[in-house]
């Protein structure tokens, strides 16, 4: 399940406190009374698992399983600690296709998903998502994927009007083939409408436009830092700067509580949405703006903002049933029935192909045909390729950016200290 810069919605406190008590006491396997089989499953954010757990744990009554979820951030860090120490880990782990790369080097403390005939199920999913969950050529199996995040643009239908600006998907998926046009739509919607902001963050902006490079902060072909002279990441960063600079941002924390005020006062008209944002949008913006978003094409034809995989740490007592249960989770069958419960756009071509994904639409924003949008920006997706170290990197220029749209730096001496700090950030 995607999620980058604050990840997907956060989860309540008392799950996290629940978890990390579970996790101090010892391993993710173990045997309930009465003989069972006990797992316990890890994530972050909604999977959409609740209802299809107990699915399972009907059709297979020996199995107990218990579902573990805490935000990404401590997720992700709670299962880098369990891994060294040996101890703590649930049986089945989420692991977010930001992270994979850094957890792919600590493969020793994973169970090879091909010793379980893993590699058979191969073509379920699209090539990269297949090959993303993989090490030494394809013949280790980390895991195996759920979600990806193909990419679309959102925005407030009525902010458009007022603007003078076109309000059918089609017509503004026109107004912006380029992030450049993209930038020249937000100045006309802000000589119109100069007390809306036309863009929530210039961090989701930055992200969307980066998630199209087949390179990021790292090179592929060895994973060395290259953000320092990758033109592609310093035109990234000026593109969403000068959005900043113009105050055409809300200057706001992806996905945070004032994020959702935002989107309650209708104080921005468009935000970048993966799939899996569609549900935060609503809950933010509340049952009024049903009908006033819509979904069009994003500038520069889609990209991938997020999805994950489900993996099994060596630590478990219990690996072939943790991954048969990881299997079932991801087959496309499971898929669909969660894309069409929360929005996360499924990984399989069996599965966002079907006309059951593909027919779907969603009322909330403006009955948008959400099922094709995102399944034709997953036809054409090549995700950016992510360095073992990214999650260190990526803070740094966000936060460099979020100086610029406070007018704390211009955009070239934040840009500037970006790189210095993430070449320290790298080594």
């Amino acid at each position: 399940m995607s999620r980058t810069l604050a990840g997907r919605a956060a989860s309540i406190a008392a799950a996290a406190l629940a978890a990390t008590l579970v996790a101090a006491c010892g391993g993710g396997g173990g045997d309930a009374g009465g003989g069972k089989v006990k797992l316990a499953i890890g994530v972050f954010s909604d999977f959409g698992y609740t209802e299809l757990i107990k699915e399972y744990q009907a059709a297979h009554p020996e199995v107990e399983v218990e579902q573990r979820t805490v935000k990404m951030e401590q997720h992700h860090t709670q299962l880098a600690t369990q891994l060294a120490g040996g101890r703590g880990a649930a049986d089945v782990v989420a692991i977010e296709e930001g992270n994979i790369a850094q957890f792919r080097q600590s493969k020793d403390k994973f169970v090879n998903l091909a010793d379980y005939g893993a590699k058979d199920l191969r073509d379920q999913w699209a090539a990269w998502k297949w090959n993303q969950g993989t090490a030494d050529d394809g013949d280790f199996v980390l895991g195996l994927g759920t979600d990806m995040g193909s990419l679309a643009l959102c925005y407030r239908r009525d902010l458009f009007e007022a603007a003078g600006l076109p309000t059918e998907r089609e017509a503004v998926g026109a107004l912006w083939p380029t992030w450049e046009e993209y930038l020249e739509v937000a100045d006309a919607f802000s000589r119109k409408t100069p007390d809306v902001k036309f863009v929530d963050t210039a961090q989701n902006v930055y992200k969307a436009i980066l998630d199209q490079t087949e390179e990021g902060y790292f090179a592929k072909a060895d994973d060395s830092f290259i953000g320092d002279r990758n033109d592609e990441v310093k035109r990234a960063f000026t593109l969403a700067a000068s959005l900043g600079e113009k105050k055409q941002t809300g200057a706001l924390a992806p996905f945070s509580q004032d994020w959702n005020v935002a989107l309650k006062q209708a104080s921005f008209a468009t935000t970048t949405c993966p799939a899996w944002a569609l549900a935060l949008i609503k809950a933010g913006a509340g049952d009024e703006a049903a009908g006033k978003w819509d979904v069009a094409a994003a500038p520069g034809g889609g990209g991938n903002w997020g999805g994950s995989f489900l993996a099994v740490p060596k630590q478990g007592k219990h690996p072939r049933e943790a991954y048969e249960l990881a299997k079932w989770l991801t087959a496309p069958e499971q898929q669909k029935r969660i894309f069409k419960q929360t929005g996360n756009l499924p990984s399989e071509p069996a599965a966002y192909q079907d006309p059951e994904v593909t027919a779907t639409t969603n009322e909330y924003f403006n009955s948008a045909p959400v099922g094709r949008i995102f399944g034709d920006s997953a036809e054409s997706l090549e995700p950016t390729y992510r360095g073992t170290k990214d999650a260190k990197v990526t803070p740094v220029f966000n936060n460099a950016l979020s100086r610029v749209e406070t007018g704390k730096q211009s955009t070239a001496d934040a840009f500037d200290q970006a790189v210095r700090e993430a070449r320290d950030a790298a080594r």
